[in-house]
C-alpha cells in the first residue's frame, strides 16, 4: 500500500530536520565548548592559574579546530545529494520518495539506493520553516560520527570484527557446497545495515546483497561513503571531542580518525549490492510484491545489533521466517538491549528474555544451531576509561517449515 499524502509530508519534515542538525553542528557543538571556557572565569584567579598551567585552555582551542573539521565533513554529507534544493526564499525543501520504491539491482562499481536517496517521486516537498534541532538530535549525529570508526577505519577493525567476521563465517560455512563464482544466485538481506559496512563486505565476497535501513543520518552518511568516497582514508574525523569524561589523556579526545580504511568501490565486477530505505516492517512485511518479491526469497538474513530495535519482536521474527526461503538461513549476532522499553511515546514494547525468544523461534518454523556468546563493544572509544561489553548471543536459524 502506497503511503498517504500525509506520511509523504511527515517524512518530509524529519528529513529536512536532520538535514538542519547537520548544518547546525559546529554552532552547537562550538557554543557547548564554549561553555568550558566560560566556566573557567567562574572559579577564583588561584585555580584558574593552576588550569592555565595544565594547558586547560589549550586543549579548548584544540577542540574547537577539531569541530571545525568534523563540520566541514558533515557538510559535505548533505552538500550534494540531490534531496534538497532552496526555494526563492532560500527555505530548505526536502524532496522524499515513498518508502515502498522498488530497488534498483546494482551492475556496475557504484551504490545503488532505493527510495533512492537521490531522486524524488512525488515532486517539490513543502517549505520547511526553520528548525532548530534538539539536544536528542544532535546526540545521533555525534553517534553517527562513531558509527563512522566502526564500519569505516582501521580502529574500528577490532570492534568490527568481533561482530562481523563470526557472521560472515557462518554464511560462508553454510554455503560452502556453492562455488564463489556462483555465490551472486543467493539473495543475502542486511536488516538495519546502519553505515553499510557489513553489507559491503558480504557483497565483497560474492553475494547478492541488500542492506535496509531507516535513520536518516546513517542513509546520508552511507551513501557519501559508498558514493562520494574515492580514495582510502580520503577524510578525517574526530569522533570523541564532545565529551571530556572517562578521558586518561587528551589523545584520547583528540583522536584524528581517517576514513574509509578500504575503497568503497572495490567489489568484483557485477556485483549486486544495494541500500533500501525505509521501516524493515513496512518494507518486507508487507504482501509480496510483482517488481521486488519478499516473501520466500532470500537466502539468508544476516542481522548483527539489530532484533532489539523491535516493539513487537513477535512481528519482527514472522516477517524473518516469511521472507526466507524454505531451508535460508537467519545469523544473529546481537544483545537484548531493548530499544523502545520504558519510552516516554506511548509506543508498545514486547520485551522478550533469551529463553522466550529461542522458544518462539522454534515455535515459528525455525532449527536454532551454532550457538554461543561472544563477547563485544559498541562504537566503543579504545582509548577510553569506561567501556561497555555485551555478551552478545549468536545463532544460525534455519527456516524448517
Amino acid at each position: 500500500m502506497a503511503p498517504n499524502i500525509e506520511d509523504i509530508e511527515e517524512e518530509q519534515r524529519q528529513f529536512s530536520n536532520v538535514i538542519s542538525t547537520f548544518h547546525n553542528y559546529e554552532r552547537y557543538s562550538l557554543s557547548a565548548n564554549n561553555r568550558r571556557r566560560k566556566d573557567i572565569y567562574t572559579l577564583p584567579r588561584r585555580d584558574q592559574e593552576l588550569l592555565d598551567g595544565l594547558g586547560y585552555k589549550q586543549k579548548l582551542d584544540a577542540v574547537d579546530k577539531a569541530i571545525l573539521v568534523n563540520a566541514e565533513f558533515l557538510a559535505q554529507i548533505v552538500e550534494d545529494t540531490d534531496l534538497f534544493q532552496g526555494d526563492d526564499q532560500g527555505e530548505e525543501q526536502i524532496q522524499i520518495p515513498p518508502h515502498h520504491d522498488t530497488h534498483s539491482t546494482n551492475q556496475d562499481r557504484s551504490h545503488s539506493y532505493s527510495h533512492d536517496l537521490k531522486h524524488g517521486s512525488h515532486g517539490k516537498g513543502n517549505i520547511q520553516k526553520k528548525y532548530k534541532p534538539t539536544d536528542f538530535d544532535f546526540d545521533k549525529l555525534r553517534s553517527t560520527l562513531k558509527q563512522f570508526v566502526r564500519d569505516w577505519s582501521s580502529e574500528g577493525k577490532i570492534e568490527r570484527d568481533s561482530c562481523y567476521e563470526p557472521l560472515k563465517e557462518a554464511l560462508v560455512a553454510h554455503y560452502a557446497h556453492v562455488p564463489p563464482e556462483e555465490r551472486h544466485q543467493l539473495r543475502v538481506l542486511v536488516p538495519g545495515a546502519g553505515l553499510g559496512r557489513l553489507a559491503f563486505d558480504v557483497a565483497k565476497l560474492g553475494f547478492s546483497c541488500q542492506g535496509n535501513e531507516f535513520s536518516h543520518y546513517m542513509l546520508l552518511s552511507s551513501f557519501f561513503v559508498l558514493n562520494k568516497t574515492t580514495e582510502i582514508k580520503k577524510h578525517t574525523i574526530y569522533p570523541y571531542v564532545h565529551s571530556f569524561s572517562n578521558a586518561p589523556n587528551q589523545q584520547s579526545i583528540l583522536q584524528a580518525i581517517s576514513i574509509p580504511d578500504v575503497l568503497p568501490s572495490d567489489l568484483p565486477e557485477g556485483s549486486n549490492f544495494s541500500l533500501v530505505a525505509g521501516d524493515f516492517e513496512e518494507i518486507y512485511g508487507t504482501e509480496s510484491d510483482p517488481q521486488e518479491p519478499q516473501h520466500g526469497k532470500w537466502d539468508a538474513i544476516l542481522t548483527c545489533f539489530f532484533i532489539d530495535t523491535a516493539k513487537n519482536i513477535v512481528n519482527y521474527l514472522r516477517i524473518i521466517h516469511q521472507i526466507l526461503a524454505l531451508g535460508g538461513i537467519w545469523i544473529n549476532l546481537g544483545p537484548l538491549l531493548w530499544h523502545w522499553e520504558n519510552n516516554n511515546t506511548n509506543d508498545p514494547s514486547i520485551e522478550l528474555d533469551m529463553q522466550e525468544l529461542k522458544t518462539l523461534m522454534t515455535k515459528m518454523g525455525f532449527e536454532i544451531s551454532n550457538e554461543r556468546a561472544i563477547d563485544t563493544t559498541y562504537t566503543n572509544n579504545a582509548q577510553s576509561m569506561l567501556g561497555y561489553v555485551y555478551k552478545a548471543s549468536m545463532w544460525t536459524a534455519t527456516k524448517k517449515s
